[in-house]
């Protein structure tokens, strides 16, 4: 054993007595290293955004979208065209009927072409619905304030929650609660204000097709006879118009093992009136959550593969530095040789050298490894703020790296192990060597 910890010294020593080269020998390890974290930081942290977006959604939701059919955006007609399509009540009548199983059924109605609060107008994302749609879409409200009750159903009040978005844009230097607002000439009572959704903007409002920090909720009796089914969109010197019954409808399954039966039986039922499903969609947000699953998972390998090839490299430079190390030690692995060392105890000296690199420069990889991927997330804002970087990238784009435990553990055991397998060559030639013919190298 005291020889041992005489082998790992003189190993350790050598190493300190050629500063530069070691530093240089491990390089390839240590960019190794901190590339395989970065990058599985990066993709992890971008999956954890993915799959918290969809899953906003509800796991458990199976949602039906009205969508205007190609035919439709391709009308010639210059000044005005009224486009029916969609859901219609009739249809959420047979998902009722047919789908007495589901937990929930919570039907959308678009209303509206303009909100308005005194002299600030923006677009109307305006909707009629029921007091189910907070728990069924995971909203949240603010402390103040209340959702929508059947009360106000049965009684059509003119009452609206608004979500954050809306309560910036119209009320910048008032409370909203009790205020009215306008949707198109119709007055609301605001009675309530959503919590910030965090898939504005993200995957999770692509497959919405909005931001849902910009809804207004109503109830759905108020948008029946308060505005009927069709909706206006006025634009300079033209107007579009769009007859939607229903816009959406959230199907809540009873749990996620039957949601993509529940998402067939929806998908037969719509068939019926909507042949081809050509105007409407059906969004199953566990399906997708899947699906991306996978995808980030395929992709998460390739990058860690094409950052392994850097470790790959870094082996091969240890190789060839000890490789060289060993016909500029002839004369010293001679004289270890005549004074009683064997064959073991040189393999076992350079395989100490090759494994304190690789290990050192795994050590150091995983310290820059984890800085740059803590930074990032500060300075990639940063830098899409800047002037010449302006156009090439919004200033939202944000990055959120998540550093994972295996992945500093797998490359700092993929590190060593490189620098012992590469090490083993030249060990084995150092320890072959003759110690006469070594002794006689000049």
């Amino acid at each position: 054993m005291p020889f041992l910890f005489e082998i790992i010294r003189l190993g350790l020593r050598n190493l300190k007595l050629h500063k530069l080269r070691s530093t240089l020998t491990s390089l390839g390890i240590i960019l190794g290293v901190a590339a395989v974290i970065v990058v599985v930081s990066i993709g992890e942290g971008n999956k954890r955004a993915a799959l918290r977006n969809i899953e906003a959604l509800g796991a458990t939701n199976v949602i039906v979208r009205s969508v205007k059919p190609p035919e439709a955006n391709n009308s010639n007609q210059a000044r005005s065209f009224l486009v029916a399509y969609g859901i219609l009540f009739q249809d959420l009548r047979r998902l009722r009927e047919s789908m007495a199983d589901a937990s929930s059924i919570v039907p959308l109605k678009t209303v509206g072409s303009e909100v308005s609060y005194g002299a600030t107008r923006i677009q109307s994302q305006s909707f009629g619905t029921t007091p189910e749609l907070l728990d069924v879409a995971r909203l949240r409200l603010e402390p103040r304030g209340r959702y929508l009750t059947q009360d106000d159903l049965d009684t059509r009040a003119p009452v609206a929650v608004i979500g954050s978005e809306v309560a910036k844009q119209l009320f910048k230097l008032r409370d909203p609660l009790g205020a009215d607002l306008r949707i198109d000439s119709q007055v609301f009572r605001v009675i309530g204000v959503l919590k910030p959704v965090g898939l504005a903007g993200g995957s999770g409002s692509a497959l919405v097709g909005r931001d849902l920090n910009k809804d207004i909720h109503i109830p759905l009796s108020t948008a029946e006879s308060n505005f009927g089914n069709s909706v206006v969109r006025r634009q300079a010197g033209s107007f579009s118009g769009e007859e939607i019954e229903l816009s959406e409808v959230y199907v809540v399954a009873p749990d996620t093992e039957q949601v993509l039966n529940v998402a067939d039986r929806v998908k037969r039922i719509l068939d019926v009136g909507h042949p081809g499903l050509v105007d409407v969609q059906v969004v199953v947000p566990w399906e997708l959550l899947e699906n991306a699953k996978r995808q980030l998972l395929v992709w998460n390998i390739m990058l860690v593969a094409i950052a392994a090839v850097s470790l790959l490299v870094g082996g091969i430079g240890i190789m060839n530095i000890m490789l060289a190390s060993v016909t500029e030690r002839t004369r010293e692995i001679g004289i270890r040789r005549a004074l009683g060392a064997t064959r073991r105890h040189i393999v076992l000296q350079f395989l100490v050298e090759t494994g304190s690199l690789s290990s050192l420069g795994g050590v150091i990889g995983i310290a820059l490894g984890v800085g740059v991927s803590l930074g990032l997330g500060e300075l990639i804002p940063t830098l899409a703020k800047l002037p010449w970087l302006r156009g090439m990238a919004s200033s939202k784009f944000a990055l959120e790296p998540a550093i994972t435990l295996w992945s500093i553990v797998v490359s700092f055991l993929v590190a060593a192990g490189v620098g012992l397998v590469f090490g083993i060559y030249p060990a084995v030639i150092a320890s072959r060597k003759d110690p006469i013919e070594a002794l006689r190298h000049d």
